[in-house]
């Protein structure tokens, strides 16, 4: 049975009972409800009176639940998450501090391509020009020391929001939408990260000083434009605003079938074995990193 994703949007009370997550709502708090703590992926609390008791948190820790808090903008502005989530965490932070630079380049060089690949695909299923795009996946070099990401980039906005939107992670409509998808898109992968045994604050590429998973934002490139792809179709039904709709239209978009490999995997799932792959990569089990695959037609 796949992992749940709780929202709270109104002042509920979440405390632990019976080993087991238990929700009052504050219009009727004589009556209960329970979850398993075990069948949840993630919880994202986006108000402010919600009341959330200690041992609560603790246990959802443990069981390496991402607990996401949104700001008065309702946007996902932290995460809790378990620092000791794989029993073979520090064998693999010492991978990932001891990993070489060329191992570092040739990992981002898979990240790049296979982003520059998705983008294409996307461009190609809504019927619009991807042919320069896959030209730029076999041109990427290790560390992508020409920026092929940069230029694709630049074509593929052009491709899908027209010549005059401009990519701002402050800005307005549709800026909104994208923003809002990558900031759980980050924390989804951050947590997949951390069920690896990996470390999210120890990235490939991304340095920012006050970046605290660079590593998520490394790896959570090829996934992107899933998230772009569910922004195209939220413009095309003409939604504008960040309703309760449309948010969670993005967390649906981890739990619908993606081509992975021979199979169809859940999204969520793919976050989880693509985390697999980096962990192998860093071990030198692998030379390439498993990613879906945008569903073309």
């Amino acid at each position: 049975m796949s992992k749940q994703t709780l929202v709270f949007e109104s002042p509920v009370q979440l405390s632990l009972k019976q080993s087991q997550l238990c929700i009052t709502y504050k219009d009727c708090p004589e009556q209960e409800h329970f979850r398993a703590i075990e069948d949840i992926a993630m919880i994202l609390v986006d108000n402010h009176s919600v009341f959330i008791t200690i041992p609560l948190l603790g246990v959802l820790a443990e069981n390496n639940v991402a607990v996401v808090f949104c700001d008065q903008k309702h946007m996902p502005a932290s995460m809790l998450m378990n620092l000791d989530a794989n029993c073979k965490q520090q064998k693999f932070f010492r991978l990932q501090i001891d990993a070489s630079v060329p191992t570092k380049k040739q990992m981002w060089k898979n990240v790049v391509e296979l982003k520059i690949r998705n983008q294409a695909q996307l461009l190609e299923s809504l019927g619009k020009n991807a042919n320069k795009l896959f030209k730029y996946t076999n041109c990427v070099h290790s560390g992508d020391s020409t920026n092929c990401e940069g230029h694709a980039a630049q074509l593929y906005w052009k491709e899908l929001m027209g010549k005059g939107f401009v990519r701002d992670r402050f800005g307005e409509y549709p800026n909104t939408f994208l923003n809002y998808g990558y900031t759980i898109l980050r924390a989804a992968t951050a947590k997949a990260l951390m069920s690896s045994g990996l470390l999210p604050s120890l990235g490939i590429f991304h340095r920012n000083y006050y970046d605290a998973f660079p590593l998520a934002d490394d790896i959570m490139e090829p996934y992107r434009p899933f998230i772009d792809q569910v922004v195209i179709r939220l413009m095309n039904k003409k939604q504008r605003s960040l309703t309760k709709e449309v948010k969670h239209s993005f967390l649906e978009v981890f739990y619908q079938d993606v081509p992975f490999g021979e199979q169809m995997v859940q999204l969520g799932t793919c976050l989880n074995y693509t985390a697999s792959s980096v962990a192998k990569f860093f071990a030198a089990e692998t030379k390439t990193l498993s990613y879906p695959r945008i569903i073309c037609g």
